[in-house]
């Protein structure tokens, strides 16, 4: 069964009012996300190891797959169900080579070229962005648009992830433009309650045939 990521929950204990990786995840995993990615740029390797155990634990059995961003390393320790690239990080085929069958492997893009780079090279899906303006990456680089997402959808078979600026508010014109999942932060993370900002989003973008 292809994978899904409609709902992709990125952690931030910066945005989240006080609330930890593994409590973010929790939440996300209760409002049903589709997927965790556990993004912890400040934390040492111990610390992010056991973090990832930890969510690794919350999300077995759930439906929701779990994430890492950057640390192949880490997400191969903790049993990961795959990890996110950057286009300074490990290349693809590097990490494909050691990682198990199964095992996803997204990579973030700027532009129809990266992407169908990161497809060629074997990337299980992409990450485009920042769509939007956003405040919650500090290492978002210049704005796509909806137009160039369009584009991308247009050039690869892999499924793409948009993320930066997404909104409960511009979710469904995203959709629209043919992203296939919506990696939010400030969106879920913001609000007292997670789980149900997850499931207010999924409800915003789903299908009319699919709402309930």
């Amino acid at each position: 069964m292809r994978a899904q990521y409609l709902v992709y929950v990125v952690t931030d204990e910066k945005v989240s009012g006080g609330r930890s990786h593994v409590e973010i995840a929790a939440a996300a995993v209760a409002g049903s996300a589709d997927v965790v990615q556990l993004r912890s740029k400040d934390a040492d390797g111990k610390s992010t190891l056991d973090t990832a155990k930890r969510i690794k634990e919350l999300t077995r059995g759930t439906g929701t797959m779990f994430i890492v961003n950057d640390r192949l390393d880490v997400a191969l320790l903790s049993g990961a169900d795959g990890v996110h690239l950057g286009q300074d990080d490990i290349p693809v085929a590097e990490a494909r080579r050691i990682s198990p069958p199964g095992f996803i492997i997204g990579v973030s893009v700027g532009s129809v070229e990266e992407s169908m780079k990161a497809e060629k090279d074997g990337a299980d899906y992409v990450g485009l962005g920042p769509v939007f303006s956003t405040t919650s990456k500090d290492d978002a680089g210049p704005v796509c648009g909806l137009g160039l997402l369009s584009e991308v959808k247009s050039s690869v078979q892999i499924p793409v992830v948009a993320i930066g600026g997404i909104t409960m508010e511009n979710a469904e014109s995203v959709i629209e433009a043919g992203a296939d999942g919506l990696a939010v932060i400030s969106a879920v993370l913001v609000p007292e309650d997670i789980s149900a900002a997850c499931l207010e989003l999924r409800q915003r973008v789903s299908a009319p045939e699919n709402k309930s």
